[in-house]
């Protein structure tokens, strides 16, 4: 079963292990410049073991580099942690599972605070996201972004799925980061340079399993009521957040610092909780 954790008495600041300088960041980017994804793990985990974690919502990014974690480096000690935020589609809760049998992987399941989910709703209701974009980031800080605060409280570093061509606002993610927004944690992309064709070329040499929302047509995966399928041609994030007004910045605040109209409504949901 996975740990489900719901508690908020972790500080913002709580003992980071090891945060990297600029230099040391400068250093391992020249080192590791024409590394692998694979190479990049295995550096990271050789380097930091059960410190570092990977993140992921299960999409075909996350999956790839499950499967080069556990089936080609056999890097057990790497936590998986995922967060569920409680409006998560049905083929996501089963392509866990299936990951879990396939993996032999005991993932690790955030859950959002429950006192601030429910002041969201007393607010604005249960699908006050469509409201307004200060309503959805809202309810983006509450369902994902706090619990992440949560999920990386004492780690040295993360990985993820972040690839540049995403999205616009992720064109010029690197590989070797420094995630200032999580007190200075590092921050692996191994994905940073691969194209969407290659994640699938991936999955489908390897026989990765996925999510079956990919067959009809959907190419970003996030919660059931702000997900939907892309029509041929669009933006590969165009289904997320669909009612809302054309952006290149279509995020949920996960990889974002908190700023301007973000950082307003962020705290004024933390004020209704």
């Amino acid at each position: 079963m996975p740990s489900e954790t719901n508690s908020t008495q972790e500080s913002d600041d709580q003992d980071l292990v090891g945060s990297p300088s600029r230099e040391e960041l400068a250093r391992w980017r020249h080192e590791m410049a024409d590394a692998s994804a694979r190479e990049l793990l295995e550096w990271a985990i050789g380097r930091w073991g059960s410190e570092i974690a990977m993140v992921t919502s299960f999409q075909a990014e996350g999956l790839v580099i499950l499967d080069l974690i556990r089936r080609e480096l056999r890097a057990d000690e790497v936590r998986v942690i995922t967060l569920d935020t409680g409006r998560l589609p049905q083929e996501t809760h089963d392509l866990m599972d299936e990951v879990r049998g396939r993996y032999g992987v005991d993932v690790e399941v955030f859950l959002p605070d429950p006192e601030a989910v429910a002041a969201l709703v007393r607010s604005g209701g249960a699908n006050s996201f469509y409201n307004s974009a200060d309503d959805r980031q809202a309810c983006c800080q509450a369902r994902k972004v706090e619990p992440l605060r949560r999920a990386l409280s004492g780690l040295s570093g993360w990985i993820t799925g972040l690839r540049r061509d995403q999205a616009a606002s992720r064109a010029t993610v690197e590989p070797l980061d420094i995630d200032s927004k999580h007190g200075g944690l590092l921050k692996l992309n191994p994905l940073a340079h691969w194209t969407w064709a290659e994640v699938w070329e991936h999955i489908d040499r390897h026989r990765v399993p996925y999510n079956a929302l990919y067959d009809r047509g959907y190419t970003s995966i996030g919660c059931a009521p702000c997900t939907r399928p892309i029509r041929p041609g669009q933006d590969p994030r165009a289904g997320r957040w669909w009612w809302e007004k054309e952006s290149e910045h279509k995020e949920c605040g996960l990889h974002l610092p908190i700023a301007g109209q973000e950082a307003s409504a962020w705290r004024r949901q933390e004020a209704r909780a």
